[in-house]
């Protein structure tokens, strides 16, 4: 059973994380609800609608039945978008393991509750390991054996190191963090920042204010991240810092590309279609502003970004706002 791997969601990421594992020589297992993406998998070796053009090697098996795709695994990812980490795992529950590892690679918190991940699977899964992997990791890089790091985080780190050995390649280089607030923190947030950063982009606006917006937009990473029990050095490494950085400057970014389109005048529903896929960062922006109100935390760009997705403020006259505020000090 130890070398078997279960994704549960046949998106881009699970996919890309599927073809690495099965290059690593694990008998791989995806569920997903779609008829055509499991079909695609199964019959084409390719996730058209996610990955398009990358090879899904034949020890990749797909299914539409959730307990066929668990019962032989002792790796259970969850590669689902946030918002449905809770229905997933409450699903699974009858079919897991007493030795199953549960591993998350979304990025977010729950929007009605305002928790984190970790917290949502542990609130249906009570007995088993779970894992959170998280850092600067586009599916479309991985997928190409492109170089990626990225971090795991467990309350219970051994299960965390076990995750470290279980996917680590040579391509592919995990480090562990104990900071599980901090890494869940860090990688739910920058998802808001880079939706700011792409609007600016749509808009036309440089590179000094691209800076200006991940500089100021870490300040609000940090600044909430301590007030729920993070600490300030993870958010300067992988989950914080640099998955920032990729997030806001790349192309692969659903985040980014989704705020180039607002910037430009599409509404964010229509942007979200256009983009056919989650845009997290619209989800995290609305439950990061309720947490901070409720928190009485300063978040000036998720403050102004609620307004702009959420009440049809003027892009433009939104970043007049930022920059009109009060003189203060940078620290």
């Amino acid at each position: 059973m130890g070398n078997s791997i279960t994704f549960l969601g046949g998106g881009s990421f699970g996919t890309a994380l599927a073809i690495m594992m099965a290059k690593k020589g694990f008998d791989v297992f995806v569920w997903d609800r779609s008829h055509e993406t499991i079909d695609n998998i199964n019959n084409k070796r390719e996730n058209i609608n996610y990955l398009p053009g990358v090879v899904v090697p034949h020890n990749v098996y797909a299914t539409l039945n959730l307990e066929e795709a668990l019962e032989k695994s002792k790796y259970i990812v969850l590669s689902v978008p946030s918002q449905a980490i809770r229905e997933v795992s409450g699903k699974i529950r009858p079919y897991l393991k007493k030795d199953s590892i549960i591993i998350s690679i979304a990025k977010g918190i729950e929007e009605n509750t305002g928790e984190r991940l970790s917290e949502v699977i542990r609130d249906e899964i009570s007995d088993n390991g779970i894992v959170i992997l998280s850092g600067p990791s586009h599916a479309e890089e991985v997928a190409l054996d492109i170089p990626t790091t990225v971090v795991a985080s467990s309350e219970d780190m051994s299960y965390a190191k076990e995750i470290q050995n279980v996917f680590m390649t040579n391509k592919f280089r995990v480090y562990t963090n104990s900071d599980l607030v901090g890494v869940e923190i860090g990688g739910a947030v920058k998802n808001i920042i880079a939706l700011a950063a792409g609007i600016s982009d749509g808009i036309g606006f440089g590179d000094n204010t691209k800076a200006a917006l991940m500089t100021r937009g870490m300040s609000e990473i940090i600044r909430i991240g301590e007030k729920l029990g993070g600490k300030a050095e993870t958010f300067s490494g992988l989950t914080g810092f640099g998955d920032l950085i990729v997030t806001c400057t790349s192309m692969h970014s659903r985040n980014r590309r989704a705020g180039i389109l607002i910037g430009k005048g599409v509404a964010p529903e229509e942007a979200v279609k256009e983009i056919g896929m989650v845009v997290e960062g619209i989800k995290a922006c609305k439950a990061f502003y309720n947490l901070k109100e409720k928190l009485d935390i300063s978040m000036p760009i998720t403050d102004v970004l609620y307004k702009v997705v959420f009440e049809g403020k003027d892009p433009k006259y939104a970043v007049y706002e930022l920059m009109s505020r009060d003189k203060k000090e940078e620290f």
